[in-house]
């Protein structure tokens, strides 16, 4: 999907999701017309087969009465949207859209189409400035004029949040009552198979992993059609955090085939410095030390310029909000003597020139056997952490730690929780690695590789269960 095109595509999602009357019709403010904008385009549509089925009382009810002037209105009302009866709108069931929902609402076609973007590329995106969104009425039309309650509705003060913003994904889809979308199968670049191969390319592991990461996938049944489709009218809504999962699968492979306990991971680099000493004309063996250095170089330097560029972002927009028609010359002035100070100072603190934008990417490491000053372990081999079993190969490590012993109870708002300090250092680097990478929490990753760990170890967990209800007992 291409990125660099005029951003009125924006404000044209923006119109349609926000202003389904314009300034002659604000009046007869009504959900009524929303269909009808929806239905313009051609193919299949959501409208079809969602907007339509509801009944009448849930979405066809006026915007409420305000009870101010007509002259009151039109002082804080923008050209395309009654933005006091929009922020009065608070009945139960009702989704207001907000420029989050309408990230979301973007998410759910690229899921519909099956791009081959996933949710925390799309939040990169729009960190890396390629997609609108903090001051993203800036790109509007010109007639669209925004101010009063507007402001309240299109002026974004935080980045989008992974949690966030998928909670919102599932809200507005089972609010729209969108049908079952289109299969995830094997082919689909959202498929896990897939996806972990990405990765594992991206943070710069053997290829050899795909072929574990394949069978976990197969055993705890994360890559069944019916697991990975969305389906907003199932009885529980829920959409698989596509790119989350096959993160959690290979750091479950990782801890198959490493254990990672600050212990057995160093012992085998060991072996796999002394052969590749010994062999440099063979294929070497992964290093899982000197992996660990590569990485941890990369990901710091990424991770200073990703906080450094975050720190010297610029928060307020070219093209102000302001409150009514008369604060407008006040704000404009006001916007002008600070951009011209922010000149100033830029000249004396920092001459040098601004760097380029980059055109957007699904990848952040890149990693080419042609550069000399970072190894890549693409083409390295496992053999030094493998060992043959009749005539199939199995690891040599057969211990394996459970992320979680003991999830938390239904009521809970999460799952499990994870403090670093109960953890192995090495256990600690994968999961910042990685949250990095998709811009999530180290406890939202640990969280699904404990719930991916749950469908495998089914039997490990089911003991525990009893062990605890016997101890219950005997205390009775």
């Amino acid at each position: 999907m291409c990125f660099t095109e005029d951003t009125r595509i924006l404000s044209l999602i923006v119109v349609l999701l926000y202003s389904p009357v314009l300034e002659e019709n604000l009046s007869h403010s009504d959900w009524d017309s929303a269909p009808e904008l929806l239905s313009d385009f051609s193919g299949p549509t959501f409208v079809e087969s969602g907007a339509e089925s509801q009944p009448d009382d849930h979405i066809r009810k006026p915007f409420p009465i305000s009870k101010a002037s007509q002259s009151e209105t039109a002082s804080v009302c923008s050209g395309s949207l009654d933005g006091v009866e929009y922020s009065l709108r608070k009945e139960k069931g009702v989704v207001k859209m907000t420029v989050p929902s309408t990230l979301a609402f973007c998410y759910l076609a690229l899921l519909w189409q099956r791009e081959t973007i996933t949710l925390s590329d799309l939040l990169r995106f729009v960190e890396e400035d390629h997609i609108p969104y903090i001051n993203a009425f800036q790109h509007f039309p010109e007639e669209m004029k925004l101010y009063g309650r507007d402001k309240g509705i299109f002026a974004v003060e935080s980045w989008p949040n992974y949690e966030d913003i998928h909670k919102k994904v599932i809200e507005v889809a089972t609010f729209l009552d969108l049908p079952r979308f289109p299969d995830i199968t094997e082919d689909c670049y959202l498929h896990p198979n897939i996806l972990c191969m990405k990765y594992l390319m991206e943070v710069n592991l053997p290829d050899e992993m795909h072929s574990f990461t394949c069978q976990v996938v197969k055993m705890a049944g994360i890559g069944e059609v019916d697991f990975l489709t969305f389906d907003p009218i199932a009885k529980i809504a829920k959409t698989v955090k596509y790119d989350v999962q096959a993160i959690a699968v290979i750091v479950i492979v990782l801890k198959l085939l490493f254990l990672l306990d600050d212990s057995l991971e160093w012992s085998l680099s060991t072996i796999a410095e002394k052969y590749n000493e010994e062999n440099k004309e063979d294929k070497p063996w992964f290093d899982f030390r000197k992996w660990y250095q590569v990485m941890k170089k990369s990901f710091d330097d990424k991770k200073q310029k990703w906080e450094e560029a975050r720190a010297k972002y610029v928060w307020k927009s070219e093209k102000p909000l302001y409150h009514s028609s008369i604060d407008r010359s006040v704000v404009y002035k006001r916007r002008e003597m600070v951009v011209n100070l922010q000149k100033q100072f830029s000249t004396l603190v920092d001459s040098t020139p601004t760097v380029e934008k980059k055109s957007p990417s699904s990848f952040q490491f890149n990693w080419t056997e042609e550069d000399t000053d970072r190894t890549c372990f693409h083409g390295h081999s496992l053999q030094g952490i493998l060992k043959k079993k009749g005539q199939s190969l199995t690891t040599k490590n057969s211990l394996y730690w459970l992320s979680t012993q003991k999830f938390c109870k239904s009521y809970c708002k999460h799952v499990t929780i994870y403090e670093e300090s109960n953890f192995s250092l090495s256990y600690q680097f994968i999961l910042n690695l990685f949250s990095f990478l998709l811009r999530i929490k180290t406890s939202f990753l640990h969280e699904e590789v404990s719930l991916i760990e749950k469908r495998l170890f089914k039997t490990k967990y089911s003991k525990t269960k009893k062990k605890s209800s016997r101890s219950r007992k005997v205390r009775k």
